[in-house]
């Protein structure tokens, strides 16, 4: 008897202990999705969510297949870095959802008409796009377990993850992708 108290015991103070999903943060904070903030780190893997300097939650994300280099045009298999915005966000039938980012922003545009000036990539390269945030193919969240940089260039999340992060931004939401 002593031990099966002492295993519901655990059981609950573990389960206590779950961190919370982003969708209740968020419904407790209840912030304007205008001051939250999507930090991805392609050093370190993560996509985070902030509500001004207050980190709400992590989440373990890969990249293109080319996850080191800043994009520079398309079919490189690099992620961009940069600030961006979010441009729509829909259900998809392959990853779950899609937050498609501005990709090429003013920025990016800039970038990529320098590299060509100094010959860095082809002239008759183009810079690319429809690039945002997904979940895995059905049943794939090893891919994200086994940090397989398996995108074109997006960021992909987890199944559960992407649910959680499409459910609780919106469009007025910023995006930072760090090297």
């Amino acid at each position: 008897m002593r031990f099966i108290l002492s295993g519901l015991i655990a059981i609950v103070f573990f389960s206590s202990c779950a961190q919370k999903s982003l969708q209740e943060k968020v419904k407790e904070l209840n912030p304007p999705k205008s001051e939250l903030k999507v930090v991805i780190d392609k050093s370190d893997y993560t996509l985070s969510v902030f509500h001004k300097d207050k980190h709400l939650i992590t989440y373990p994300c890969v990249f293109g297949f080319n996850a080191i280099d800043d994009k520079s045009r398309e079919g490189d298999g690099c992620t961009p870095e940069g600030t961006f915005k979010i441009r729509s966000m829909y259900a998809h039938k392959s990853w779950s959802y899609f937050i498609w980012i501005d990709y090429p922003n003013a920025t990016s545009w800039e970038r990529f008409k320098k590299r060509k000036a100094e010959g860095k990539i082809p002239s008759n390269a183009t810079i690319g796009g429809e690039v945002g945030i997904h979940g895995v193919p059905d049943g794939r969240d090893d891919l994200i377990d086994q940090k397989t940089n398996w995108t074109l260039g997006c960021i992909s999340l987890k199944t559960s993850d992407i649910t959680d992060l499409f459910k609780s931004i919106s469009n007025k939401t910023l995006l930072v992708i760090k090297p």
